[in-house]
């Protein structure tokens, strides 16, 4: 699959993705990318977060293909039951373990726990051995229940703009290669 088939939905997390982040990166680079919007971006709300990702696969033209990084792999994951249009792949960036007590804020809990069924449509998790918000192993248990591609980041800390990851030229590479695979 080529960029121009598919419509791109970058889906940021907690707070979204700033200008140096690599989603913003790649939204201005891939012609058909677009970002899925969020009300309150400081104050996530599960069933206003799902629904405009729902509103997005549902009102795309094209098979989609959701780019998602932190809590947005979460709230794409929690919205794919009701998703009308195909998805043709996933590519989730740290996801956070919205199971943990321990997160913060402690709002971010209302978007787990994930479901343990594989996904219907080839998926890629990226996981960072010292991931701030969630255990390697527990995305490792994640992307394994959901028949995810795993891919070890090593200590990339959360694998956003704070940890280093504006351009991500590898994550680049990773996501072109899934594409055309697809």
């Amino acid at each position: 699959m080529k960029v121009r088939d598919a419509d791109i939905l970058i889906v940021p997390g907690y707070t979204n993705s700033g200008p140096d982040h690599w989603q913003s990166r790649w939204q201005a680079k891939l012609s058909t990318a677009r970002r899925v919007e969020q009300a309150e971006w400081s104050k996530p709300v599960r069933d206003d977060w799902t629904a405009s990702v729902v509103k997005a696969v549902n009102e795309a033209e094209r098979p989609v293909v959701i780019v998602a990084h932190s809590l947005g792999v979460a709230t794409a994951v929690q919205a794919m039951p009701q998703f009308q249009r195909p998805v043709a792949g996933a590519f989730f960036v740290a996801p956070p373990d919205v199971a943990n007590p321990k997160i913060k804020p402690k709002h971010l809990m209302t978007f787990g726990p994930y479901p343990r069924e594989p996904l219907a449509f080839p998926s890629v998790v990226i996981a960072s051995r010292n991931d701030p918000f969630c255990a390697f192993e527990v995305a490792e248990d994640i992307a394994g229940a959901w028949g995810s591609l795993f891919i070890d980041a090593g200590d990339a800390g959360h694998l956003n703009a704070d940890s280093g990851f504006g351009p991500w030229p590898e994550g680049s590479m990773t996501f072109a290669k899934f594409l055309t695979d697809l």
